[in-house]
This record gives C-alpha cells, sequence and structure tokens, in this order.
C-alpha cells in the first residue's frame, strides 16, 4: 500500500486531534493506493497459501446508538473476497507501521457496513457528540474531502473491530474507537478514517482521587 498525499487530510487530521474537557480525542484520514508493495506481496502470497476459501465470512456491523441505526436481519451475514481483506490488513499495516502488526487478523474481526450514511450517522453518534462545536464545523468539509478523494457513491465501507489484544486503542481509559475503510475497487484505493478517544489525564487523576478521598 502507498500513502496518498492530500493536503485536505493533513488540515482535517489536525484539526480531528483535540482535547474536550474530559477526553483527548486522536483521529486521522489518509487515503492508500492498493498497489501492492513489497511487503504486500509477501503478505498476500502468505494468505493466498494458508488454506483459506476464497469468500471470507464478515462479522455484522457494530451497533450505536441513534434512530434506526442498526441494519435489518437480512444484513447479519455477510462475505467479502479474500484479496479484499488482504488490502484492508495491508491498510492497517501501514497506517500504524511499526508499532503494530495485523498481518495474522481475521475476517470475522471486520465488518461491511451498510451504507455511507450508516458511517456518517455512527461517526456523528461518538465523534460528534465528543467534540461537539469541534465536529460540527468541520463535518461537512470531512465528507466533501473524502467524496473527493474515493467518490463515496462508488465506494464500499468496512470496519475493523479487533478483540481486545489486538486493538492498538485498547489502552487503559480508552472510551470509544473506530476504523473505517472507503474502498473504491474501480480506483484501486482506499480511505482510512481512524479515531479514538481516551479519558485525559487530567480527568482520570480528579476521578481517581475523589474515589479515594471519598473511601476515606
Amino acid at each position: 500500500m502507498k500513502l496518498l498525499e492530500n493536503a485536505q487530510f493533513d488540515s482535517l487530521t489536525e484539526r480531528l486531534c483535540m482535547e474536550t474537557g474530559n477526553c483527548r480525542i486522536n483521529g486521522r484520514i489518509e487515503s492508500y493506493s492498493c498497489k501492492m508493495a513489497g511487503g504486500d506481496k509477501r503478505l498476500y502470497k502468505l494468505l493466498s497459501h494458508d488454506g483459506q476459501a476464497d469468500v471470507q465470512a464478515l462479522s455484522p456491523p457494530k451497533r450505536f446508538d441513534g434512530p434506526s441505526s442498526y441494519p435489518p436481519a437480512s444484513r447479519l451475514c455477510d462475505a467479502c473476497p479474500r484479496k479484499t481483506i488482504f488490502h484492508l490488513i495491508s491498510t492497517l499495516n501501514a497506517s500504524f507501521h511499526p508499532d503494530y502488526d495485523f498481518s495474522n487478523a481475521k475476517s470475522h474481526e471486520f465488518s461491511r457496513e451498510p451504507s455511507v450514511q450508516f458511517v456518517v450517522n455512527a461517526v456523528r453518534s461518538s465523534l460528534g457528540a465528543a467534540a461537539g462545536e469541534n465536529y460540527t464545523k468541520l463535518e461537512s468539509q470531512l465528507w466533501e474531502a473524502l467524496d473527493n478523494e474515493i467518490t463515496l457513491s462508488d465506494s464500499t465501507v468496512y470496519s475493523y473491530t479487533p478483540d481486545l489484544d489486538s486493538d492498538p486503542y485498547g489502552e487503559d481509559g480508552s472510551l470509544w474507537s473506530f476504523n473505517y475503510f472507503f474502498y473504491n475497487q474501480k480506483l484501486k484505493r482506499i480511505v482510512f478514517f481512524s479515531c479514538s478517544a481516551t479519558r485525559s489525564v487530567c480527568f482520570q487523576f480528579l476521578k481517581h482521587h475523589t474515589a479515594f478521598s471519598a473511601s476515606d
């Protein structure tokens, strides 16, 4: 995977990193070409010779609090080509390198989202609720930038929800996180939108101090 330069994404990434009083938000938006590099070719050969089926089963999309937010029951079983899973894993490896290696990630850790609007609502429910006016100011610009880069109407959206041992955001004080992949097969490109929120150090200290004082 090759990281593609995008000045708008760089600016949005800066604005997606903020303190909100009781939590710290860290977000990023990155664009990747699906053209294989050396490490990608080795990973693809490994996945191609491990006996896995050409079509991989996915997990249902994660539920979030919001009106009519959950997809119909007919969407609870889904699958995608093994090569698509390879592209998603390669994107994670490229984005989190060198701190994490996702080469052993399994297909059931990924989901296909019902629609772009479903993801827009999910992001608003988590990031929008936490960042408040800061998110409101950049929301339209964010989705316009994604559309310009990936053409949302031609894209399929996947998400990654790992177990705690594999979660790069599974640290103490973690509140929520999301990892979305906007995959345009025609363009051979993926836009990766990742964000997490953790309790701020000051908030954690005050909470611990209050609990300690109450026990005296």
